[in-house]
């Protein structure tokens, strides 16, 4: 058996690349490709992490993340001495490859895929037999889980064949394919996860937008007033993460072949993807009525201080009026040079 695992952060450097790629190698060749996701080759190497080479290849999705395949393999992965060897290759691989900013705050995603080609069971009966042990992998926990999250991890499985089996949990996967058939479903765990940071990335950036919008007009009393330049800001600022959204949303109208799509309704289940749009689309909306109710209390603050000059103007005018009444009335009298 060999472990693939993934890891996903924030990229926004410009790399060079002879010809930008876009994802291909799915099953039964799709009539039509999943999308609009542009990929980069940053290049493979190998390295050697606690006496285990390990193969590893990055790519850049749609300039906005870094995706690093590593792939290793170690004898009996289930074991509790392996578990704390794989710990230590995965922390290694996190600390050379993830910048130390978002390693601080958390902002990448990391995935563990188990991958067999030598099942002698049936891929379900092998399944439910190391039910436990596959478990345990997926957690990488040493500790005793209990019935019900074992059922719970295990139960997402989509079958391409009667021997070909990918189990699907959110914090990894059972790739199970005679002949080592893997990569059209790695394929398929790479854009999920991909999809999952960028809507992080989206909520991060939301919030921040937020934070401003409360520093600028609500918080801090004695900062100046809002001015139709600051609203200009953060009504372009809003309109780049309505733009991302749109797109990260619209990167997946996709799949053509009917395993293909199953396999990544399970993946969009098990990340929770439905929800993080759908939580990410709410905050956008709340972020237009909120920049709405500031330009209209703006709007309302520039009539009143139009108002207030024009009611000055027209004080001016008056008393200019009465100084050249009671000039002509006599009430004035001019000094003579």
């Amino acid at each position: 058996m060999e472990i693939c695992y993934l890891i996903a952060f924030p990229d926004t450097e410009t790399h060079p690349a002879p010809m930008k790629e876009s994802i291909k190698g799915l099953k039964d060749a799709p009539y039509f490709q999943p999308v609009d996701i542009e990929v980069v080759s940053l290049g493979d190497e190998t390295v050697v992490i606690e006496g285990c080479a390990i193969s590893v290849v990055r790519h850049q999705y749609d300039e906005w993340v870094q995706m690093v395949e590593a792939r290793f393999a170690l004898a009996n992965p289930f074991d509790s001495s392996t578990l704390q060897a794989r710990a230590k290759i995965e922390d290694a691989l996190k600390s050379k490859y993830i910048p130390v900013e978002h390693r601080q705050s958390e902002l990448y995603e990391e995935y563990i895929i188990l991958l067999a080609d030598d099942v002698k069971q049936a891929p379900d009966k092998w399944i439910d037999k190391n039910g436990l042990n596959i478990s345990r992998f997926i957690r990488s926990q040493r500790d005793a889980l209990d019935k019900a999250d074992v059922e719970e991890i295990i139960a997402s499985r989509t079958r391409y064949s009667d021997r070909e089996l990918t189990l699907v949990d959110w914090e990894g996967a059972v790739i199970i394919a005679p002949n080592a058939d893997f990569d059209s479903d790695i394929v398929l765990l790479k854009i999920g996860n991909y999809q999952l940071l960028r809507y992080r990335m989206l909520n991060r950036s939301i919030e921040r937008l937020l934070d401003k919008i409360s520093e600028s007009f609500f918080e801090n009393k004695r900062r100046p007033r809002a001015t139709r330049g600051l609203i200009r800001q953060i009504t372009e600022h809003k309109l780049e993460v309505m733009i991302d959204f749109e797109r990260t949303e619209q990167a997946l109208l996709l799949i053509g072949d009917w395993y293909t799509a199953n396999l990544y309704e399970a993946i969009q289940s098990e990340l929770y993807l439905t929800d993080w749009k759908d939580s990410v689309r709410a905050k956008l909306e709340n972020v237009e009525s909120i920049v709405q109710t500031v330009r209209d209390n703006l709007s309302i603050s520039w009539e009143n201080l139009m108002d207030q000059i024009q009611l000055i103007l027209w004080m001016v005018m008056l008393l200019g009026y009465l100084y050249l009444y009671f000039l002509d009335a006599g009430w004035i009298v001019l000094p003579k040079n």
